[in-house]
């Protein structure tokens, strides 16, 4: 089964009386679009044929007319050529860069980005801390200093560019005649050939190193949060700027704290008695400890707030969270007699029933409380 192709005028996106002129800048457009190097969907690459074989066909009177005409069945055999009048480019790259001008494909400038990874403890992460990070990287060789020849010799102008570090290849094309200008490849682009190599980087300009440098972890980080450090990757060579460095941050749970954006979460135990009567406990904060108020009544689950005690908006000064103590009422496990005693009248001043020694245990006793005590609290 035959697939049905598309109308050319369309394919270009032009109408049926475009002049040539149109014709070009609707392809170049469309090209530019579509080109393989570029776009990376699905299709480009037959998106890209299709819209060759539209101009082939439209560009040329002759077959302009006999498409006009009859359609694609008056150009059948000849419409269908891919991509006729690109012989000796090499590919979509080269197609691209002689068409319009210049290159996709640039030679990498600098040197290598270097990735690390380090963990901080939670509180490190709230106010900062300098961390010291050993890297194994390449840097500029400190014998010829990146000139990549041994010390006291001379470098020769290149043969191939002739010192310009740039050659020119002209070709022809069915849209006319173009000149490409790319990196000379002999030389790399440099204009100039090494005559006898440095002895200690082996004529490379750069040579691996052990470097111990200090990174300063900023207030406030998250987990995994990524800093980036301009200039500290790998060496690039003389008259090539350095790569960056990415610091990746790991943050430790902390046994206390826990963190909800830059407010500090934590639990804090109070018991049965300070629950109803109220009282002051004392928490440990990220910076030392802070006196709390109970009040009388307070149920488990109950949030207090510590204000300004969080941790500091990253690259904001003065800004920081709030610190929520969530209290908790524990209940005791064990109770003496005297204690026992003492909650079983204030069980039944809350008109509960008394309990006798062999139908519950302290427990019951202070459930039994409690349940009287949320109703109190119900009814009020």
């Amino acid at each position: 089964m035959t697939t049905s192709k598309r109308d050319y005028y369309e394919v270009l996106g032009v109408a049926r009386d475009a002049t040539p002129e149109d014709l070009k800048k609707a392809f170049r457009k469309q090209a530019l679009k579509h080109h393989p190097d570029r776009n990376k969907e699905a299709g480009a690459s037959d998106r890209f044929k299709e819209i060759n074989e539209a101009y082939q066909v439209l560009s040329d009177p002759q077959r302009k007319a006999q498409y006009d005409q009859f359609g694609h069945e008056g150009v059948n055999g000849q419409a269908g050529r891919g991509f006729d009048g690109f012989e000796g480019f090499g590919g979509f790259g080269d197609i691209f860069d002689s068409f319009f001008g210049g290159s996709t494909r640039q030679a990498p400038n600098r040197g290598a980005d270097l990735e690390f990874q380090i963990n901080v403890s939670f509180r490190d992460a709230a106010f900062g801390v300098p961390r010291e990070l050993e890297l194994n990287r390449m840097e500029r060789c400190e014998r010829c200093d990146g000139n990549r020849v041994e010390p006291g010799t001379d470098v020769v102008e290149c043969s191939t560019c002739h010192g310009e570090g740039k050659v020119r290849r002209t070709q022809r094309t069915f849209f006319g005649q173009f000149q490409q200008v790319t990196a000379c490849p002999t030389c790399q682009g440099e204009g100039q050939q090494i005559k006898t190599a440095c002895k200690q980087c082996s004529g490379k300009g750069t040579e691996r190193k052990s470097r111990t440098i200090e990174v300063q972890v900023p207030p406030g980080v998250e987990h995994g949060t990524r800093l980036l450090i301009h200039g500290e990757g790998e060496s690039g060579g003389r008259g090539n700027g350095n790569g960056d460095l990415y610091v990746h941050i790991g943050v430790q749970r902390d046994k206390v704290f826990s963190r909800r954006g830059n407010d500090v979460l934590m639990t804090a135990d109070i018991n049965m008695a300070m629950a109803a009567l109220g009282g002051i406990i004392n928490v440990e904060t990220l910076e030392g400890s802070a006196d709390i108020d109970i009040k009388p009544g307070t149920q488990s689950g109950s949030v207090t707030r510590i204000k300004n005690a969080g941790i500091p908006h990253m690259g904001t000064a003065g800004r920081r969270g709030d610190q929520l103590v969530e209290l908790k009422v524990v209940t005791p496990k064990k109770l003496d007699d005297e204690q026992t005693e003492l909650l079983q009248k204030l069980a039944e001043s809350f008109g509960l029933e008394r309990v006798s020694e062999n139908s519950g245990s302290e427990q019951g006793i202070f459930d039994r409380f409690k349940d009287a005590f949320r109703g109190e609290d119900s009814d009020s």
